[in-house]
């Protein structure tokens, strides 16, 4: 596509515009930045230890030598007290879970039978105990190993691979960079029309030579220009400030940002052609808004929703952006493997841009 002088000289017109709203353009960098550092903080702390309550009704060395193990893991940090005291500190929100050593635990009847552990807990942390289990279990086994000092059948050699650790503010980026570019390109768009009919800027572009194509393509280049130095801005925050790690080309992750922000500018124009006015265009922007920040999954994966949403949630033109950009954010995939993603993306644009140039209609839009 060959763009006009005219096009350009309306692009450079509204790209000026744009810029005077510096209120805006403040905003809608502080908030995902304000936003991303909350998650920074939050989850790039060192893991604290969980409190366990150990009661130690055995006076034998193998019971002693489990406590010692649970005392000596980085994972645990360990209280020994009587029954009645741990399981008032546990009441109180203070322990995680009690672990009750029964009397019977020593060598002579674990060599006969399995002994049962007693292990109290809050109904509100069995999220947790689901985590703990493996590792109380994992211990339970080296000690059995120790005192019947037999070989296991099999040992299992760990090969360092340097694998990558991924925290959730590198899930998020991709994600919240897709929801701003969305917020951005529809407010670009659609409250820019509805502003510019208020303004009486539309009334008197009309009697101009200025075709509908000039006026949608300016406003397009001016609002993509300016989404895009935003996005850059943001992800150069992360990276730099936050130690984000974005792993795949930034020229292909950009490539994704380019064709959703073309989505969403066009879903804008249908939005600006269908309201009259601000209060309208943001009930109707809700509807657009809203549904796609919980099931596009911006904050967790789609595959984490019920079953009866996904269905919904996977044709959502911002599930294809941020799982396009997540993907090669995160994965480092190419183009070409996110091949899923680049179709729906492409379907939505020819959706989008057949409804924004049926819905907006010169002279109804002007007036």
């Amino acid at each position: 596509m060959i763009l006009s002088k005219l096009q350009l000289h309306l692009s450079k017109v509204f790209l000026m515009i744009f810029l005077r709203d510096r209120q805006s353009i403040f905003f809608s960098l502080f908030f995902p930045i304000i936003f991303m550092t909350v998650f920074g903080f939050v989850n790039n702390g060192q893991q604290e230890p969980l409190n366990i309550g150990v009661v130690n009704e055995s006076d034998s060395v193998v019971a002693a030598d489990f406590v010692q193990q649970l005392k000596d893991s980085l994972v645990f940090n360990v209280t020994i007290g009587t029954e009645g005291l741990l399981r008032s500190e546990l009441e109180e929100g203070d322990q995680t879970m009690v672990l009750v050593i029964p009397e019977i635990f020593n060598t002579a009847n674990l060599d006969r039978q399995s002994v049962e552990l007693r292990i109290l807990v809050d109904a509100a942390q069995l999220a947790q105990l689901s985590l703990v289990m493996p590792l109380l279990e994992q211990t339970l086994i080296e000690i059995e190993r120790e005192f019947r000092d037999t070989e296991p059948m099999f040992s299992l050699v760990i090969e360092d691979v340097q694998a990558r650790s991924q925290s959730y503010l590198d899930f998020l980026l991709p994600g919240l960079m897709a929801f701003t570019l969305m917020q951005l390109s529809i407010a670009g768009s659609g409250y820019n029309i509805i502003e510019f009919r208020r303004k009486g800027i539309l009334k008197r572009l009309f009697v101009t030579p200025i075709q509908p194509k000039d006026f949608i393509t300016a406003i397009v280049l001016a609002r993509t220009t300016i989404v895009l130095t935003q996005l850059f801005v943001l992800i150069t925050f992360a990276v730099l400030v936050l130690d984000v790690q974005i792993i795949g080309s930034f020229a292909a992750f950009f490539f994704v940002v380019i064709l959703g922000t073309f989505i969403f500018l066009n879903l804008g124009f249908c939005l600006g052609s269908i309201a009259k006015t601000q209060q309208a265009a943001i009930m109707i922007g809700n509807i657009v808004i809203f549904p796609q920040i919980f099931l596009s999954g911006v904050f967790y994966p789609i595959e984490s929703m019920p079953e009866f949403v996904q269905p919904v949630a996977n044709v959502l033109p911002l599930s294809f952006v941020s799982t396009g950009m997540r993907d090669i954010a995160n994965e480092g995939v190419s183009l070409l493997a996110i091949m899923p993603s680049l179709i729906g993306i492409a379907v939505w644009l020819v959706v989008s841009y057949v409804l924004a140039t049926r819905l907006f209609v010169w002279k109804e839009v002007a007036n």
